[in-house]
């Protein structure tokens, strides 16, 4: 079954109407397999009908997070994107000069995990983790 129709049985069984603009959102994120931003979703969702706006869009997108089905990530400079569970947790490294986000593996992070568990007693699984600093193009420019 595709991954968008397991998201649209979901909101039903969990008693969610499924609206035309509703399952094309759904549609567009699901089979994105990328970070999307809202106006992303709406542009693309706009190439089959006009008839949406972006706040069905972020309503759609927030009852995704609401359900577990998706996930946010504010990237900074007012960028927040959207990609559904099953892209897996991962970390954004954002660059805080240029803002170029490099995507790493969130186990390479699993010592600090487990080092805020032992210090903190405080459990971290962020499906969506940002980490501001420089990347390596703005350091050798000299970017401090």
């Amino acid at each position: 079954m595709p991954h968008c129709e397991t998201f649209l049985q979901a909101l039903r069984r969990r008693g969610y109407r499924i609206t035309p603009q509703r399952e094309m959102i759904v549609r567009v994120i699901a089979h994105s397999g990328r970070h999307m931003t809202a106006e992303e979703v709406l542009e693309e969702v706009q190439a089959q009908t006009r008839s949406i706006n972006l706040a069905t869009v972020y309503r759609t997108l927030d009852l995704l997070v609401e359900e577990g089905l998706a996930s946010r990530a504010d990237l900074g400079s007012g960028r927040v994107v959207y990609a559904t569970a099953r892209h897996g947790p991962h970390i954004h490294l954002v660059c805080r000069h240029c803002g170029r986000v490099i995507d790493a593996d969130a186990a390479s992070f699993e010592p600090l995990f487990k080092e805020i568990q032992t210090r903190y007693g405080f459990t971290c699984r962020p499906p969506h983790f940002p980490i501001y600093g420089l990347c390596a193009e703005c350091q050798t420019k000299g970017v401090s």
